[in-house]
């Protein structure tokens, strides 16, 4: 090494990576319920920050799990064969329809890898889950943000307009997070006959299975084997099972082989197969869910009129609620233990997303968020 080079000569790490990933502002979670208990020295804290089951997992889910406990010590079926199967039964279609992932942010950025590249671009709404916007720059393409409409929904159609000779994929999550807004089966078949058939579409559908309104297009009935059509689901929220990571694609098998070809062996632990190929045979568990949910939606939206705070109806189990100044809200409810989610890293400075929480959690919430205001 030269001794005469001063530190001006090093070079830093960012230097060697695509400014796109050097320019990535990390993902921001909810906060950890222990985390806030430490550094706050509250106690009994609640969590209504990451949309999350307020139910739990499923008993059976719990049970499988403790089944598999002492094969640990080998490695989980790298196919996921059995849910696999399971999963495309359960759509009536071939297992070679299905690509199981680690939740549906290894399938988006999977995805990105595959179809995106410099010089590309991929659209998205604005204000939309932000996973997107950072699986993009890792491979270096452009994301295209498209204003919403007024009621805070997707608009379709300035999104098909918007897409040019180097757009690639396009990624509608509906219901939105974190507005939880929908777009309607009427817009979503115009909006199809739009797109050029090269284009990748991708309909994250996370919070399908909370949504109330008839109107809703559930876009596997549009898998015409010609369209690039990407259907996502996941095992996060309606099952409960955030922490074992498990996501699925709904595609045509040529796509499903490029995403087998650069995942991760074993992306799917043994546990996280086994929870998921129980919880999908517990539909009691599935309606205390959704019971749950319409009462707590029903709760929160009555309470926050009450207090006079204006919030974007929902289809999900969760509720954007406008209330100042967000991050200041975010701080003073975590001092009185209640978590919930700041909006200004997606753009919504006075806002704040508030999870459906089990009955006390969302009493604990109102009576919190009554002192802060």
């Amino acid at each position: 090494m030269d001794k005469r080079a001063g530190p001006s000569t090093v070079l830093t790490a960012d230097e060697l990576v695509l400014p796109s990933v050097a320019a990535i502002r990390p993902y921001e979670p909810g906060k950890p319920i222990e985390e806030v208990e430490r550094e706050l020295g509250v106690s009994s804290a609640v969590k209504l920050a990451s949309n999350e089951n307020p139910v739990g997992p499923s008993p059976l889910a719990l049970e499988a799990i403790r089944r598999e406990l002492a094969s640990l010590n080998r490695y989980p079926d790298g196919g996921s064969y059995f849910l696999r199967n399971k999963v495309a039964a359960r759509h009536g279609l071939s297992p070679q329809h299905i690509f199981l992932g680690s939740g549906s942010c290894e399938i988006i950025n999977l995805l990105a890898l595959l179809f995106l590249r410099p010089g590309l671009n991929a659209l998205a709404a604005d204000h939309s889950f932000v996973i997107y916007r950072l699986a993009a720059a890792a491979v270096g393409a452009a994301l295209k943000s498209v204003a919403l409409r007024e009621d805070f929904s997707h608009d379709l159609e300035a999104i098909a307009a918007a897409i040019d000779a180097q757009t690639a994929l396009v990624f509608l999550d509906n219901p939105d997070n974190p507005t939880g807004t929908f777009y309607r089966r009427g817009q979503w078949r115009e909006f199809l006959k739009r797109v050029p058939q090269r284009v990748v579409i991708v309909a994250d559908e996370a919070y399908f299975d909370f949504v109330r309104d008839p109107d809703y297009p559930d876009s596997l009935e549009d898998h015409d084997g010609a369209r690039m059509l990407v259907t996502l689901r996941t095992f996060s929220k309606i099952f409960g099972l955030a922490g074992l990571r498990v996501g699925y694609a709904v595609a045509r098998p040529d796509i499903v082989r490029l995403l087998d070809k650069v995942r991760q062996p074993f992306n799917l632990t043994s546990l996280a197969q086994a929870a998921a190929l129980a919880g999908m045979d517990d539909r009691e568990h599935v309606e205390k869910t959704l019971k749950v949910n319409r009462e707590g939606i029903a709760f929160l939206e009555r309470e926050l009129r009450r207090l006079g705070l204006g919030f974007v109806p929902t289809q999900a189990n969760f509720i954007l609620v406008e209330v100042g100044d967000g991050r200041a809200v975010f701080e003073r409810l975590m001092r009185r233990g209640v978590i919930v989610r700041p909006m200004d890293g997606y753009g919504f400075p006075r806002h704040v997303r508030i999870s459906v929480g089990l009955e006390e959690e969302n009493r604990r919430l109102i009576e919190a968020l009554s002192r802060v205001l």
